[in-house]
């Protein structure tokens, strides 16, 4: 019985060696996988699961795989923090996410809290990271007041003799980028003719196309989405205007040109420079096109996400939150996004916003 006692018990270290050796870290992304931006929600769970199937390919992180866990938060700030509570109660050690601005502040608080290191791949917002709660909170992408600075100059400069209206959706990420846009241009000499807000979601902005037809409006800055955003050029040329549409990066979606179809012609936007272009990404790039799946916009932001903190987790041979976030803020990292680091405030130090023109169906550099 005792050499019976001892076998089970040597049975028993070995399934419990063999399950540390297996071990599993589980990380997840979060954004809007359905509702009206679900298009960006599917660009970020597109970028997080090829990730995730690449660096368990190459041997996971220290031995370990990854298992990704999926959050649906529709862009709305309470159901975000829900899901960044449910993350929690699934073990979740790091969130590539959310995609609204106005989703990742509150849910960053719940990270922060929790140790669990948040890299949004999409939230541009000033204040994510000018207040964040934590040291444990980053952005692979750019912030507003970087692609205001470019869109104010070139409105003050290049469209300095038209009248222009500046428009928001009133979220964090609308009404800020708008609000950045329209304080440089002021500052450079030129004034807007209209500045007022419109409520997202609606279907008929009628009402806003008359008024911007009465006052003349020859260039629209609309800070907000591109489902509302097509819908007023569409509307526009309906009205017989040739006004120019010009927004942001919410636009990088071929759901854009679905919506206006050829009325898009000769929209404007801002955003980083392409990462399907960086020869690192054209093995992703490839990958996800074969699959079926989108590489555009914030796919390759988010497989950058989680290509950089999986790489400070190696540095520091741990997923302990401290030992991750010194590991951050000290490394540099190859991303498909190409080299980058992070500075004091958890911003990303890469090339900021160019310009991008929808043309035959597709945006390119202007």
């Amino acid at each position: 019985m005792k050499n019976s006692i001892l076998a089970s018990l040597a049975g028993i270290t070995a399934i419990a060696m063999s399950s540390t050796a297996m071990a599993e870290i589980v990380i997840a992304t979060a954004g809007p996988m359905t509702g009206q931006y679900a298009s960006f929600g599917a660009q970020m769970k597109a970028g997080a699961e090829q990730a995730v199937a690449d660096i368990n390919a190459a041997g996971g992180i220290n031995g370990e795989e990854l298992v990704l866990e999926v959050g649906d938060d529709a862009c709305d700030p309470k159901q975000a923090v829900a899901v960044a509570n449910q993350m929690v109660g699934k073990g979740v050690v790091f969130m590539a996410g959310h995609f609204c601005s106005g989703s990742s502040i509150p849910a960053s608080q719940v990270y922060a809290e929790e140790g669990i290191i948040q890299i949004t791949p999409a939230s541009t917002n000033p204040k994510f990271t000018d207040e964040r709660p934590g040291p444990g909170v980053y952005r692979v992408c750019g912030r507003d007041d970087q692609q205001g600075q470019v869109a104010g100059t070139t409105l003050a400069t290049e469209f300095g003799d038209k009248n222009i209206a500046i428009i928001h959706d009133k979220t964090a990420y609308g009404k800020g980028l708008a609000d950045a846009t329209k304080a440089v241009m002021n500052a450079a000499g030129k004034e807007e003719a209209v500045y007022e807000a419109y409520t997202a979601g609606e279907k008929d902005y009628t009402a806003l196309v008359s008024k911007l037809k009465s006052e003349n409006i020859d260039v629209l800055y609309v800070g907000g989405y591109h489902t509302e955003a097509g819908l007023m050029k569409r509307q526009m040329q309906d009205q017989g205007m040739d006004t120019i549409l010009i927004s942001g990066d919410a636009l990088v979606t071929d759901e854009y040109w679905s919506i206006t179809g050829p009325a898009g012609e000769g929209t404007l936007m801002t955003f980083s420079p392409d990462p399907r272009k960086n020869a690192e990404a054209a093995p992703v790039v490839e990958a996800l096109e074969a699959a079926g799946k989108t590489a555009e916009g914030y796919a390759l932001y988010t497989y950058a996400a989680i290509q950089a903190w999986a790489e400070a987790v190696e540095a520091a041979g741990t997923t302990d939150y401290e030992e991750v976030v010194a590991a951050l803020d000290e490394g540099e990292f190859n991303t498909v996004l190409g080299k980058l680091s992070f500075d004091e405030k958890g911003d990303v130090t890469l090339p900021g916003y160019v310009w991008y023109e929808w043309k035959d169906g597709q945006y390119d550099y202007r």
